[in-house]
């Protein structure tokens, strides 16, 4: 029986197992760097500090019934409340009380506690949080008491086979320290968060370590511990770190409350397959081949043309989508950048100012009422704004399904992200034309899903 490899985040919960105490003898210190590659501990006691354990706690509703109700009358749901605990992890990255550590560790939380190393515990405030790539920043309040915290270092410094530590609480064990190596970097794991590009790592993460460091033996924070290839949940050594390039950019612009904007280059893509390599003759299928153009943007005012191929940004190689919009994202709106091109056979650099993606056409977010089958879909008008939101790098205008009302009847055949691109065989180019084609019955829609199109037939 072949069993199935799943991707799991790091889920916040855990188990505490049965330990036995242990007794050594203290360790000298190491007197120059040869004996330091025999023991991480100086290395250890440096950034541990820095590494937190989180608290969360989160009410949920739930609904139940009377067990007695009266004769000949269903039960009524009672509205009751339920109180759930989560654990994760986070590392301080300034002096004066900001913390960095996975959306989904305080999701939803209605009270959050940080408790350090030293077993001091804090009440936290969620600063902001992006969960497109599943970071969030807390503060707690340091009484203007300096506390350690951990320098970020370029995570495209790092390469595969360098000796790294994960530092987290699994499974509630506070102060727990791995050591592995750097497996991959730039690589995908599909369904984490938007990002999908991660530093690789054998080091032992489990349970419990999300949000928690992985540090390079310069002591200084490469990764932010997010998920793990599993097949019982437990830690099989393939694990994911959000590089801190992505982490940097979070800080920077999260202490003021905002949120990362993807700068918009003007133009859609597709990726390289190996059919587009040999047409183009290239050495190899990577990059990205511009479909598009768009009159007036950025692409347009560098130079680019329909049919060139993005292998570069910033000196940093671009393979598909995902590196792309990682590398786009570490980058500032406003600022400008070299992409790296083929044009021809040639290879050729253009200078690109980035600019914020623009909302044009508006949105006009609306949700389908009526007896119709597109009932309870929110649809909108595709935009760079919103292809950016929904984390696409090729697109096409049109409308767009956002989100779908829980228990309505367009989520029997629709989901989020796709378009809808004809009713009842007629082509519909935005919102308000949406709105009048349902209004007068629907007998089919037309639905674009992954490159895929496909009608759906009602009677």
């Amino acid at each position: 029986m072949i069993r199935r490899v799943i991707l799991t985040a790091i889920l916040l919960g855990g188990c505490m197992a049965g330990w036995l105490p242990a007794t050594g003898m203290a360790q000298a210190l190491p007197n120059d760097r040869s004996e330091l590659a025999y023991s991480y501990a100086p290395l250890v006691k440096r950034v541990s500090p820095a590494v937190v354990n989180i608290y969360t706690t989160t009410t949920a509703r739930v609904q139940r019934r009377l067990l007695f109700p009266f004769p000949g009358m269903p039960a009524p749901p009672q509205a009751g409340e339920r109180m759930q605990n989560s654990l994760g992890s986070g590392v301080l990255v300034r002096p004066d009380g900001l913390i960095v550590t996975n959306a989904h560790v305080v999701k939803g939380a209605d009270e959050i506690r940080v408790v350090l190393a030293d077993r001091r515990e804090f009440e936290a405030k969620l600063v902001t949080q992006d969960e497109r790539y599943d970071l969030a920043l807390l503060r707690i309040d340091t009484s203007g008491e300096k506390f350690p915290y951990l320098d970020l270092r370029d995570s495209d410094s790092i390469e595969v086979g360098d000796i790294v530590l994960a530092i987290g609480n699994p499974f509630g064990l506070n102060q727990t320290v791995t050591s592995g190596i750097v497996s991959a970097v730039a690589r995908s794991a599909g369904g984490v968060n938007d990002s999908n590009f991660f530093i690789q790592t054998d080091a032992a993460i489990n349970p419990g370590n999300s949000g928690g460091a992985l540090v390079s033996l310069d002591g200084r924070l490469i990764g932010i511990n997010t998920a793990i290839y599993s097949q019982t949940g437990g830690s099989v050594g393939i694990g994911f770190a959000t590089p801190s390039n992505i982490v940097a950019r979070m800080v920077a612009i999260g202490e003021q409350g905002g949120r990362i904007v993807r700068p918009w280059l003007g133009i859609n893509m597709q990726r390289v397959t190996a059919d587009i390599a040999a047409g183009f003759g290239l050495a190899r299928p990577a990059g990205l081949v511009v479909k598009e153009v768009f009159p007036g943007g950025p692409g347009a005012k560098a130079g680019l043309r329909r049919n060139d191929v993005i292998v570069g940004l910033r000196d940093q190689p671009i393979d598909d989508e995902a590196s792309l919009r990682f590398r786009l994202a570490t980058l500032q709106v406003g600022g400008t950048v070299p992409v790296k091109i083929i044009r021809g056979g040639k290879e050729m650099v253009f200078t690109l100012t980035l600019a914020a993606p623009p909302e044009d056409p508006p949105r006009d977010h609306s949700v389908l009422e009526g007896r119709q089958p597109l009932s309870g879909a929110g649809v909108a008008n595709m935009s760079p704004a919103v292809a950016d939101e929904l984390g696409l790098v090729e697109w096409r205008g049109g409308v767009v399904v956002l989100d779908i009302k829980p228990g309505s009847y367009a989520g029997r055949f629709v989901r989020p992200g796709d378009m809808i691109i004809a009713v009842n065989g007629q082509e519909v180019k935005n919102v308000a034309e949406l709105r009048k084609r349902v209004e007068k019955g629907v007998s089919s829609v037309s639905i674009a899903r992954e490159g895929m199109v496909s009608t759906v037939q009602f009677r």
